[in-house]
């Protein structure tokens, strides 16, 4: 996901989006520890996309304000 894409999303979407991403790292994580996985590049970049969107979410309160 672009971060032009993560910009255009509201509050809500994000959060929705960040829970969904935050269950889709935990499954990779266990799957990983179980066999390895095909890329395990995947479970770094879920990492950064949760960071962006955590990062999205937060100056968009603070524009709020």
């Amino acid at each position: 996901m672009k971060n032009s894409e993560i910009k255009s999303l509201s509050v809500e979407e994000l959060k929705n989006k960040l829970i969904d991403e935050k269950e889709n790292l935990n499954k990779l994580k266990f799957s990983h520890s179980v066999t390895p996985i095909e890329n395990p590049m995947k479970i770094k970049e879920s990492r950064k996309l949760i960071a962006k969107i955590k990062t999205e979410i937060n100056s968009k309160k603070i524009n709020k304000k």
